[in-house]
């Protein structure tokens, strides 16, 4: 006997949908930061209910986030574009990231003359 899945047409098919449509975009984003930067790895770090948070580094040092609605959806579009996944962000990972004067400034804040959080 064959398997009969039901399918919800109403909120469920759209929030699945909906859902569909992040992941495509995310994996778009995080094609785009890869083929920009000669390749990614990733790491998906949980944020509680505002999602996910896909941190991004790319080959040359340059590094960059995406926020996804939830953690389902984030580890979907990592999977998805096919980046290398890490379980954590340190070691060698950690110490592909290259930082310059912007990031070293934005870090220090106002402590040390960077600019403010207006």
């Amino acid at each position: 006997m064959a398997d009969i899945q039901q399918v919800d047409e109403g909120a469920g098919g759209r929030a699945d949908a909906k859902g569909e449509r992040r992941v495509a975009k995310l994996v778009k984003q995080i094609s785009a930061f890869a083929q920009a930067h000669g390749g990614a790895e990733g790491q998906v770090a949980y944020l509680g209910q505002m999602g996910a948070r896909i941190v991004l580094v790319g080959e040359d040092g340059h590094w960059g986030d995406l926020v996804a609605p939830s953690y389902a959806l984030a580890e979907e579009a990592v999977k998805r574009s096919g980046i290398t996944v890490h379980e954590t962000f340190d070691g060698d990972f950690a110490n592909k990231v290259r930082t310059g004067p912007y990031e070293w400034s934005r870090m220090a804040g106002i402590q040390v003359g960077g600019p403010a959080d207006d």
